[in-house]
């Protein structure tokens, strides 16, 4: 019965709304482009697009402008809340949808193109140059087709200006401002519309529900392991379990944990865009802890470790977006916490790879006992409380304080003489 009303709810929904409050990555393309075949599939009237964002990646934006544009439902932008923004990415997505609104208080523009790494610094700016030609033109195109403010929208890309929601509604580049949804729904209903391939549609708002699409359990995975700072936690805890079962096998918990823990941070670089030097630097690093219990450094590769896994963290996400990269305040805690873990496991390697024996044949080597005949070359011995068969390359008298040197086949002691 109750999976009977949810549908009924969806077939009578002629307005669905989607709230993007992250980054544009891979994930919430998918959730857009769904969104708005959803929207398609059971003939809705309209579609927001809720957005709060910072920007994000290119290809995803672009997908993203594709299904808006191809929609048969009109889609519309709506920046909210107050205090919200349409930054970089977003405000190419705005400017390509049917409607572009905007709540007091927000903000949209800063859409410079910036470059995530190339070599040479001519390099760079040449390449720079093309891919702002590429991103001006592109979205001069967007804005004379949804009859927008050209010259605003390429300033904002060109010489990254942000603007208020005042001064984006005076200049037309909006087409107009909202206090909240129910107000945008109402000063859009009977709107004469102009669809991106020419066709004029009018929307009849009226009466019509309102239902918010809420994220698959699938994509609430997907959205919480894209947050690169959980990312990059999952990878330090992965290597580090996997460490600890190696260290310890047999120990299965560890490992178990650090398996899971590196797939899924696997499964985020998926979506998030890796430097994989960074990743290998990281990988370097934890080489260098493991070296540690092997060759005596003094320190050197402990030290190369932490600075290693540093330097990796710092580069790990090749993303302009401060939003889809680790924190440096995160990155130094979690570095400085992992490179002691792994400075204490060595230092506990260590230790026990000198501890003497205390039990078996290698807890009798450097005892001391006495002899209670003469080994001359051979004779018996009291050590460790018993009577031993000994041997000697010294001449041993009756009496002699001597202290095992081997333990030889057949419980034989070689001692020699203190």
């Amino acid at each position: 019965m109750l999976l009977i009303a949810a549908c009924s709810v969806y077939l009578e929904a002629e307005i669905l709304t989607v709230t993007i409050k992250e980054p544009i990555h891979p994930i919430t393309a998918e959730i857009i482009v769904k969104s708005i075949e959803k929207a398609s599939q059971e003939k809705a009237e309209l579609v927001i697009i809720k957005l709060n964002t910072p920007g994000g990646l290119d290809s995803s934006m672009r997908e993203i402008i594709e299904a808006i544009i191809g929609s048969p439902v009109p889609v519309v932008a709506y920046v909210s809340p107050a205090g919200a923004r349409a930054a970089s990415a977003g405000l190419f997505i705005a400017v390509a949808c049917d409607i572009f609104a905007m709540a007091p208080g927000t903000s949209t523009g800063a859409a410079h193109p910036v470059s995530i790494g190339s070599s040479g610094q001519e390099q760079d700016k040449t390449m720079e140059e093309k891919v702002t030609h590429d991103a001006a033109a592109y979205i001069r195109t967007l804005a004379e087709k949804r009859g927008r403010n050209i010259q605003m929208a390429e300033d904002a890309v060109r010489k990254s200006l942000s603007y208020t929601e005042q001064e984006a509604l005076k200049g037309k580049l909006i087409d107009l401002v909202a206090k909240n949804e129910q107000e945008l729904i109402e000063a859009l209903d009977g709107k004469e519309i102009k669809r991106f391939n020419g066709e004029v549609q009018v929307l009849n708002l009226k009466d019509q529900p309102v239902v918010e699409l809420p994220l698959t359990f699938r994509q609430k995975i997907l959205m919480a392991i894209a947050n690169p700072n959980l990312a990059y936690i999952l990878l330090m805890l992965g290597l580090l379990g996997l460490y600890f079962e190696f260290a310890n096998p047999g120990a299965i918990f560890p490992g178990v944990i650090g398996g899971i823990s590196l797939l899924l941070a696997l499964l985020s670089f998926q979506i998030l865009p890796v430097n994989y030097v960074g990743l290998l630097l990281i990988l370097l690093g934890t080489v260098f802890f493991i070296l540690e219990i092997k060759i005596t450094s003094y320190g050197a590769l402990a030290v190369g470790g932490a600075i290693s896994l540093f330097l990796g963290s710092v580069i790990l996400i090749k993303s302009p977006i401060p939003e889809l990269r680790p924190s440096l305040k995160f990155i130094v805690p979690v570095v400085l916490g992992i490179s002691l873990i792994f400075v204490l496991l060595v230092y506990l390697v260590i230790k026990a790879h000198r501890r003497r024996a205390m039990t078996g044949r290698e807890s009798l080597v450097g005892e001391t006992g006495q002899a209670l005949t003469p080994v001359s070359p051979d004779g018996k011995v009291f050590v460790h409380g018993s009577i031993w068969r000994a041997v000697s390359e010294d001449k041993i008298e009756k009496g002699d304080k001597v202290q095992v040197v081997e333990v030889q086949d057949h419980l034989t002691l070689k001692v020699k003489k203190v």
